[in-house]
């Protein structure tokens, strides 16, 4: 598909420095073999043959004041996330090309299988005692992931894990009735484990990653595909890699058992049917290739760059955590002069509107969290007056010079600011106060997982079920503000994103620090009030203490 407004194509953003290609976020594959494509840049819904995309494409039009970042389809409704399941159903003629999705209640709330696929992509609630729990303490809990099959309607999966390198993986039908028993085994360091689908012939898929402890070694994240007795017959292995740009919800079976995968490439999209790779049934799963030159990124080849030397405050990991925290759940109101001129037409087509997603139709209510702004920075206090003051608050646009006239952070300035640093590193000068681990699995709360020249994430923590929990500033994915989200580790690596630490925490080598804190969380979440409170911005701008608690619920 190519990057456009009509039909047959797809709205893509193209990169910028320090800014990643913004495309579609997700894919699903419906009862009858369509796919849905979440055209998340045009403000719609995409539905199609891929067998013959072409010939019978139909644009479902999203509701103007919604910006989902996910998508689920489960008995003729479509569920779209957008800070928590929205139900949609097409109104029009069912033959027109064009038609518009309606929030609709009449349908019954989503089951538990629907927000299990959404948890998928790390869309759900989190309680506090997940939420405090690091990967390194005790035994790696119990996964139960509860999915709506194309074949064997709803399955239930216990995923438990065998040692580092393997889980094992017990299935059931909904009324309890033993379906079959799997087993997973990967070369080096077993990744997110998510039961994907059961086909119309019984054989079962699972999403799986092989993460390599040395860092010269290639991740792999694949499907494998099981017989309906339980038997490893093989895999389709995803391509990933450097150019294809970050989607939530990347990967989706048929009912037939086609394995189809969104790439979001420069100038293009494309659904690719990923070919199969027949395995011996127990197999270790080993797709690495030869490790590949890893580019320095040592301190050395930034040694004649001015601002090499950074200002900085001592702090630590939880200093670190604490800021990114604040970022992320400041709550403030939306005047009109942060709200700016509507419509704005400053920046139009494909370099997208100016304002953030999530503030459209916000005017005059309250928002939570920093909005993005690309080429801004600064500390929390600083753009709080800022914003309070009137000032206009985020800006999307990444393909001219950054305006000064706009409140807020980019990627890098964000992490900037949590590391404590008074100058502003961009993602090409982050590995000059930084170093790269070597294991990836290393990585702390108040690390980072970088990649020069695109985007830059600050690391929470490993969830139990081993995906990597961050806090970024982000256009997509956070719908333009600092935002929570959970992503599977090896996507990011075979993405080019390096584990690196900064060279200034003052706890460098210590044990990992409980995030306590990110029990009140509320990136693009509902929130209810109990015993304590994010910080607010009062009606100058200034960063005063409120009362009330944020209910977790994490991207």
């Amino acid at each position: 598909m190519r990057a456009g407004l009509d039909v047959a194509s797809v709205g893509v953003v193209e990169a910028g420095a320090d800014t990643e290609i913004e495309g579609p976020q997700a894919i699903y594959s419906g009862a009858e073999g369509e796919i849905y494509l979440l055209d998340q840049v045009n403000g719609r819904v995409l539905r199609f043959d891929p067998h013959k995309p072409a010939e019978a494409t139909r644009s479902l039009e999203l509701p103007s004041d919604l910006r989902p970042t996910d998508i689920v389809v489960a008995r003729d409704t479509i569920y779209v996330w957008d800070e928590g399941p929205r139900a949609l159903q097409a109104t029009g003629p069912e033959d027109a090309q064009t038609r518009s999705l309606a929030v609709t209640r009449s349908v019954a709330a989503p089951d538990e299988a629907t927000l299990s696929a959404f948890a998928q992509t790390g869309s759900q609630e989190i309680d506090d005692e997940a939420a405090t729990r690091s990967l390194g303490d005790g035994k790696p809990a119990r996964s139960r992931q509860t999915i709506a099959s194309h074949g064997r309607g709803q399955v239930v999966a216990d995923v438990n894990s065998l040692d580092k390198k393997g889980v094992s993986i017990s299935l059931q039908i909904k009324d309890g009735a033993a379906l079959a028993k799997l087993k997973m085994q990967v070369r080096s360091r077993i990744g997110s484990v998510e039961l994907l689908d059961v086909d119309q012939r019984g054989r079962i898929f699972v999403l799986g990653e092989n993460i390599p402890t040395d860092a010269t070694d290639q991740p792999s994240t694949f499907v494998a595909r099981y017989a309906s007795n339980g038997a490893l017959e093989g895999v389709y292995e995803l391509p990933l890699d450097k150019q294809v740009a970050l989607s939530r919800r990347f990967v989706t079976v048929s009912a037939e058992g086609d394995v189809y995968f969104l790439r979001t490439r420069k100038g293009a999209v494309d659904l690719l049917g990923v070919g199969f790779r027949p395995m011996k049934n127990g197999q270790v799963i080993d797709l690495a290739p030869p490790a590949p030159a890893i580019p320095s990124y040592a301190l050395t080849d930034f040694g004649k760059r001015k601002g090499a030397t950074a200002a900085m405050r001592p702090l630590d990991r939880t200093q670190v955590v604490q800021t990114a925290l604040q970022f992320a759940n400041v709550r403030w109101r939306v005047n009109a002069g942060s709200y700016g001129a509507d419509p704005d037409r400053s920046c139009s087509g494909f370099a997208r509107i100016r304002r953030p997603g999530y503030l459209h139709g916000k005017l005059g209510q309250e928002v939570i969290g920093i909005p993005y702004c690309w080429g801004c920075h600064g500390a929390l206090p600083r753009i709080a007056a800022e914003i309070g003051a009137g000032r206009l608050a985020g800006n999307v646009c990444t393909r001219n010079d950054p305006r000064p006239d706009v409140a807020g952070v980019d990627c890098s300035a964000f992490v900037s600011a949590c590391w404590g640093l008074s100058t502003h590193f961009t993602t090409m000068a982050i590995p000059a106060i930084s170093r790269e681990l070597g294991n990836p699995w290393d990585l702390l709360p108040g690390d980072a997982l970088n990649k020069p020249g695109s985007h830059v994430m600050l690391f929470m923590r490993f969830t139990p079920d081993r995906r990597a929990e961050v806090i970024e500033s982000s256009t997509g994915g956070c719908n333009g503000k600092v935002c929570r989200n959970i992503y599977p580790l090896a996507s990011l690596l075979a993405r080019g994103y390096r584990p690196v630490r900064f060279r200034g925490l003052a706890n460098d080598m210590s044990a990992p620090t409980p995030v306590a804190a990110v029990a009140t969380a509320t990136p693009m979440g509902k929130t209810k009030p109990e015993n304590a409170r994010p910080e607010a911005l009062d009606q100058n701008g200034a960063g005063k203490p409120a009362k009330g608690a944020a209910k977790t619920r994490a991207r």
